[in-house]
């Protein structure tokens, strides 16, 4: 079966600030309270975008979530008007404040796990929208990836979208960030590694001492099942607690899958050369296994530089690419370990930096910023159209941010009254481009 793989991206929202929300997430914690640029962080992203649609990779795009949310304070108990709900929340609860206003909905590997038609029992794209329980701010993203998702891939002869996994901890999904998908080539039956960070229930081995470990092998295990993916398609991996500590929050910090390679730091499971030794012996084809020794990139250098978080992309010429962000080419031993790459015997050709600050300052990367989604010819056409990148409707977004985002944010600038009504204007627009439709809780009061 003939199929591609797109990769839509989260377009950053217009109140992209540094909360330092994320626990475990080193780069969050150290540029909290610093002063972000949202209009620069949403050109940033579109640029990638447009970067790889020029490569040859269809792009689609997933539109920022609405911020302030104002329902959360709301549900909380802030009563009155919606200014005079946001400065009772700053008074009294700073945290949840900052919570309400956070744009990490463009982090959008989050966003949910996702199963090709050629996997499933059922011959349908499966979705599970990630629950994110593990921190407040970005479990205000579950419901809307959901509506979004239902919207976007409405045709359920085609797509089938399921709600997220209960909202308990017992079952903490993170989404496609812990999840890889092995083939041959795109439209070729798969091999899903799922990763996870602790397991509930169960007699423990020594876990993370400084960070939390967010995904659970339960989650894994559910989605797999609603998937109907088959036992002998499935391989379940514990990451390494040391590689938590370091800030491998995700899976996707420490390893990246593109068909048949696989590039990964020696660090990044807890039994790395069993689950690589598994996964030979489970692949029908040659794979790829480029393994990065911790003498060669420790596992700090791999955080800082998150040589590990570039997209590796295969482009219509059968090579592979690898686009990586601008710290990995600026840290010397990332920079090696790369023209390495280069220099081996692998289907990786090429070499892209992509600058990508003002997402990497909260510590999400190229890869952070995708959702990897592969469909034959047919389940493309019936996607929403409005949602895939061309020329004409990058120029249009980047006119609409140009209007619309400020240069600058600092915590002090979220209480300015003028700020709520340039979002929800913003957002308003958006989804006249898109054709989306009233998306949004504002819009429908």
């Amino acid at each position: 079966m003939k199929a591609i793989e797109l990769n839509f991206d989260g377009l950053v929202g217009p109140t992209h600030q540094y909360a330092g929300l994320a626990s475990g997430n080193l780069a969050s914690k150290a540029n909290a309270y610093c002063v972000s640029n949202p209009k620069q962080a949403a050109l940033e992203g579109l640029r990638k975008m447009r970067f790889l649609m020029n490569l040859g990779i269809p792009q689609g795009i997933l539109p920022p979530h609405e911020r302030p949310f104002i329902p959360l304070l709301r549900n909380l108990g802030f009563k009155g008007k919606e200014l005079a709900v946001l400065k009772k929340a700053y008074r009294l609860s700073p945290a949840i404040f900052r919570a309400c206003y956070s744009a990490s909905s463009m982090w959008v590997a989050n966003a949910a796990t996702v199963t090709p038609s050629v996997d499933s029992q059922d011959g349908r794209v499966h979705f599970t929208p990630a629950n994110l329980v593990s921190h407040l701010h970005r479990s205000l993203e579950t419901d809307m990836n959901y509506h979004l998702l239902k919207k976007i891939f409405a045709n359920e002869k085609y797509f089938l979208v399921h709600k997220p996994l209960i909202n308990h901890l017992d079952f903490s999904d993170e989404g496609a960030a812990n999840h890889n998908r092995f083939c041959s080539e795109y439209g070729g039956p798969g091999l899903h590694l799922f990763v996870y960070g602790r397991s509930s229930g169960q007699k423990q081995s020594k876990g993370p001492q400084r960070h939390p470990a967010r995904q659970t092998l339960q989650a894994s295990q559910a989605i797999a099942r609603l998937h109907r993916l088959k036992p002998t398609q499935l391989i379940f991996a514990k990451q390494n607690p040391e590689a938590i500590d370091h800030g491998v929050f995700h899976n996707d910090v420490i390893s990246v899958v593109n068909q048949n390679v696989f590039l990964y730091h020696e660090a990044a499971f807890e039994k790395t050369a069993d689950i690589i030794k598994r996964l030979q012996e489970r692949a029908p084809y040659h794979l790829y296994c480029i393994g990065v020794l911790n003498s060669e990139l420790s596992l700090a250098a791999a955080v800082r530089s998150y040589l590990f978080n570039s997209q590796l992309l295969s482009l219509p010429t059968g090579a592979m690419a690898l686009v990586a962000p601008l710290e990995s080419q600026e840290n010397a031993a990332a920079s090696h370990v790369l023209n390495k790459i280069l220099q081996a015997d692998n289907p990786i050709q090429a070499l892209h930096f992509i600058d990508c600050r003002q997402s990497m300052n909260n510590g999400g990367g190229p890869a952070c910023l995708r959702l990897r989604i592969v469909l034959t010819e047919m389940e493309l056409r019936a996607c929403h159209p409005q949602s895939i990148l061309d020329e004409a409707l990058y120029q249009r977004l980047v006119s609409w941010v140009e209007k619309h985002y400020r240069d600058q944010l600092s915590t002090k600038d979220l209480l300015d009254p003028a700020l709520l009504g340039e979002c929800y204007n913003a957002l308003d627009q958006l989804t006249h481009l898109l054709k989306l439709g009233s998306i949004y809780n504002f819009q429908k009061i």
